[in-house]
Parts: C-alpha cells; sequence; structure tokens
C-alpha cells in the first residue's frame, strides 16, 4: 500500500483506533475523509487538520450507505483507499433467552456495514490508482472471548470476507486485514486504562510500521496479537481460548 498521496476514507475516526490511524496517514501527506455516527466526535478530530474532512455516516442503516458513497465518490473522486474500521463490542450473556438486539447491531454494524460500504464503492475503487481496501477485525477473530460472542463471530466472519473479497480483487485492490490485539481505546467502558492492554500509542506505532513494509503484509499483526492469531496452527487453541476467558473473568 502507498503511504502517502492517497485518499482515504476511515469509518469509526471520531475515537480510538480510527482516530490514531487517521491522524498518522493525515500526518503522511494523505487526504483523509472519517465517517461516523457522531458528528461533533468527527469534528473534534479533524480539528487544525487541512485535508482531514468530518462527514456523517450511520454504518448501520443500507440506505445511508448507499447515499454516503454516491456524495463520497462525487466529492472525492481521487478516493483510493477504504478502511473499514467502525465497530461495537456489547456484552451477552448466552445461558437464557435474552433480547438479541446487541446481537443484531453487532452483526449489521461490524459484518454487514464493511460489506455494504465495499459493495458500494467497489467499481470505483477498481478504477483508481493504488486503491487498497483495510478492513479492521481483531485477534479475537481468531480466538473468541466468551462474553462478547456476537462480537468475535462478525470479527471471524470479517476475516474470512477478507480472504474472499483478496482473491477476487487481486492485481485489482489490494487488500489488507488489521488485526489488532487489546488495544487501550473507549471500545468498552474502562478499557482505555485497562491494564495489560496494549497502549494506543504504541499499538498505532507498531501498526504504522509494519504498514511502511514494501510489499505490505496481507494481514497488518502486532506482535502482541500472535498468541491469538498463530493459536490454532500452533496446535494450542484449547489453550488459547481457556487463557484468553481466563484473564478476562
Amino acid at each position: 500500500m502507498k503511504m502517502t498521496g492517497n485518499t482515504i476514507l476511515l469509518t469509526g475516526g471520531g475515537s480510538g483506533i480510527g482516530e490514531a490511524l487517521a491522524h498518522r496517514f493525515h500526518d503522511l501527506g494523505n487526504t483523509v475523509i472519517i465517517a461516523g455516527r457522531r458528528l461533533r466526535a468527527l469534528e473534534i478530530a479533524c480539528a487544525g487538520r487541512r485535508n482531514m474532512h468530518a462527514v456523517p455516516l450511520d454504518i448501520g442503516d443500507a440506505g445511508d450507505i448507499a447515499a454516503f458513497a454516491k456524495k463520497i465518490v462525487a466529492d472525492f473522486p481521487a478516493l483510493n483507499v477504504l478502511v473499514n474500521n467502525a465497530g461495537i463490542m456489547r456484552v451477552e450473556e448466552l445461558d437464557r433467552a435474552r433480547d438479541l438486539a446487541d446481537a443484531e447491531a453487532t452483526v449489521v454494524t461490524n459484518l454487514l456495514g464493511p460489506i455494504r460500504l465495499t459493495d458500494a464503492l467497489v467499481g470505483h475503487l477498481c478504477a483508481a490508482p493504488d486503491a487498497a481496501i483495510v478492513n479492521v477485525t481483531s485477534g479475537l477473530a481468531f480466538v473468541p472471548l466468551i462474553a462478547t460472542p456476537t462480537y468475535s463471530a462478525t470479527k471471524a466472519a470479517l476475516h474470512s470476507y477478507t480472504v474472499s473479497l483478496r482473491a477476487v480483487l487481486k492485481g485489482r485492490v489490494e487488500v489488507i486485514e488489521l488485526a489488532p490485539p487489546a488495544v487501550q481505546t473507549e471500545l468498552t467502558p474502562g478499557q482505555s486504562t485497562r491494564a495489560g492492554y496494549l497502549p494506543l500509542e504504541a499499538f498505532i506505532d507498531e501498526v504504522m510500521t509494519l504498514f511502511g513494509q514494501q510489499p505490505t503484509p496481507p494481514e497488518i499483526l502486532v506482535q502482541r496479537v500472535g498468541f491469538l492469531r498463530n493459536a490454532e496452527r500452533e496446535g494450542r487453541f484449547g489453550a488459547a481460548v481457556a487463557a484468553l476467558n481466563n484473564l478476562a473473568s
């Protein structure tokens, strides 16, 4: 992936990993568009940064995604990089019948959102020079956190979808997966100060170094996430599930 001179659309750019990635790519000389539900947060993230733009988007609304994609292509015809980062994480209890609103919202936001937005923009990206799609999954795509089963499942599904997308778009659009470990952000309450989680700045430092490699790896994996990503291939999947969930309990 080219590191400068791009026009990058990044969802979920108003906080956490999305905001940090947006700032780092902007610092390298890219035009960056950040999108999300909370316009004020997006505007704060853009403050004082020329060529960084805030555009509202409800990633859970299929109609809004379609209208948004048309507007973005019209307003930013040089768009050549899409980063699907927006996501939510909800705790769920599986041992009783429950309201499935959290599970449904997680599927719509974390899985259908990236699929719909990619579908809306793939024709444009296929015609753009140096085009790339970056899908942000999670280490939990490979070893699930039992307390957040639908989140883990959507990230596993997005990993699989990314593998297929990469094969189909080979030679036209570079497809990259970024799979974070547990990082200190506000994805869940109190997570930004939780002991044992990777500090956000340290995570982004390592991520940007990996993005800068030539060729760019198809999977951007910081060292900390290897415990999860490689568990099955190394024959320790069951032990990793137990270790992860004992630590989280």
